[in-house]
C-alpha cells in the first residue's frame, strides 16, 4: 500500500486509513471480531487508525486498544475530543479542563501513553481557540501527543486557527478531516484548497456515501435504511430520487471500466491531490476485504465522464481535479 506523508509532521501514512466508528454498540458489538479486522486491515498495510472518544461512549477506543498490542509503535494512531461525553456541558468542547480529562481517558482506554494525531471532533464555538491551542501545545510538548489537527472545521475556522497559533505561538493544526465522496464534494471549494493553502493533511471519510455506492442493488434497502438516518434513503424526500438515478449512471460507469462501484468510488476520493488518506469504515469482515481490494486499483479514473472538461487548474496548466461532470447529474452538494 502507498503511503504519503501526514501534514507536514514527517510520519508517513497509508492512503487508506482504517476508521473505527462501527467497532462497538454503534456497529459490531462482537470486540474478538472487530480485533481480526483491525489485525486484518495492519496485515494488508494500513498504518493509520483513527478513532474518537465518543465512538460508542468510549468502547470502539478499548477495541482499538486490545488490538494494537504488540503492534503499537508500527501504527499511526488518532483520535478525537471535543463531542459531549454526557449530559454535562463541561464533558465536551475545546476547554482546557476538558481537554487535558479526555485525553487522559482516552489514553487508559488505548493503553498507550501517547496519540500520534489528536483532533478536535467540531469547532467549538464556546472557547477561544487560544485556549484550545494552547492546552493542546502543552499536551504535544509533555509527549503525549505528536501531532494535533481539526475535524469539520469551515476555511474561515481553519485560518483562524493557523492565524492564532502562528501569532500566539502555538502548535498548530496539521490535519483536517472532512466528509467526501463523489456524491458528497462541497469540500471541493474551500476547505480542500485551504488546507492545501496550509500545508495541511487531509483525511476523507464516507467515500461510500452512507452505503449509497457500496454498489448493492438497491442502496436504500441498507441497514441505515430506518432509524434516525432513514431520511436519508426515502425517495419521497427532496433530493434523494436525484441521487439514487446518479448512483444508477455511476453503476453503469463502473461496469463499463470493469470495476466494482465501490472501489471506483474510493479510487476517485483518494485521486484528489489534497487528500492524504481515505478513511474506511466498514462493520463486518466482509465489508472490510471488498474494500480492501480497491486499494489494488491504480489506473486513471474511469472514462471521461469523471474528469471536469475545465477548471482553473486545467487553464493554469496543471492537471485537473478528477470529478463527476455535470452530465452525470450530479450536483456539487446533493448529499449535503
Amino acid at each position: 500500500m502507498k503511503r504519503r506523508i501526514l501534514g507536514g509532521t514527517g510520519m508517513s501514512v497509508s492512503e487508506y486509513a482504517l476508521g473505527t466508528m462501527m467497532f462497538g454498540a454503534m456497529g459490531n458489538t462482537d470486540h474478538d471480531e472487530s480485533v481480526r479486522m483491525i489485525h486484518t486491515a495492519l496485515d494488508a498495510g494500513i498504518n493509520l487508525v483513527d478513532t474518537a472518544d465518543v465512538y460508542s461512549g468510549g468502547e470502539s477506543e478499548m477495541i482499538v486498544g486490545k488490538a494494537l498490542k504488540g503492534r503499537r509503535d508500527d501504527i499511526v494512531l488518532a483520535t478525537k475530543f471535543g463531542l459531549a461525553m454526557g449530559e454535562d456541558p463541561n464533558r465536551g468542547g475545546g476547554s482546557a479542563r476538558w481537554i487535558r480529562r479526555a485525553l487522559e481517558d482516552s489514553l487508559r482506554r488505548l493503553d498507550t501513553d501517547h496519540v500520534d494525531l489528536y483532533q478536535m471532533h467540531r469547532p467549538d464555538p464556546h472557547t477561544d481557540i487560544d485556549e484550545t491551542l494552547g492546552v493542546l501545545s502543552d499536551l504535544v510538548r509533555a509527549g503525549k501527543v505528536r501531532a494535533i489537527g481539526g475535524s469539520f472545521f469551515s476555511p474561515e475556522e481553519t485560518v483562524q486557527a493557523q492565524w492564532t497559533a502562528e501569532r500566539r505561538g502555538h502548535h498548530r493544526f496539521r490535519t483536517e478531516q472532512s466528509p467526501y465522496s463523489i456524491l458528497t464534494r462541497g469540500v471541493e471549494s474551500r476547505v480542500l484548497p485551504t488546507a492545501q493553502r496550509y500545508g495541511m493533511g487531509v483525511l476523507t471519510f464516507g467515500p461510500l456515501n452512507s452505503g449509497w455506492l457500496s454498489g448493492r442493488a438497491d442502496p436504500t434497502a441498507g441497514h441505515r435504511s430506518a432509524g434516525a438516518g432513514a431520511k436519508m434513503f426515502d425517495l419521497t424526500q427532496p433530493g434523494v430520487k436525484a441521487k439514487a438515478d446518479a448512483v444508477g449512471e455511476l453503476t453503469a460507469l463502473a461496469a463499463e471500466a470493469g470495476l466494482p462501484l465501490p472501489h471506483l468510488a474510493t479510487a476517485f476520493v483518494r485521486a484528489h491531490p489534497a487528500v492524504t488518506a481515505v478513511l474506511i469504515g466498514p462493520r463486518r469482515p466482509d465489508q472490510l476485504t471488498d474494500l480492501l481490494a480497491a486499494n489494488a486499483y491504480t489506473g486513471p479514473m474511469a472514462g471521461s465522464r469523471l474528469a471536469s472538461p475545465a477548471t482553473p487548474a486545467a487553464a493554469a496548466g496543471r492537471p485537473p481535479t478528477p470529478r463527476p461532470s455535470c452530465a452525470l447529474g450530479i450536483p456539487p452538494d446533493v448529499a449535503r
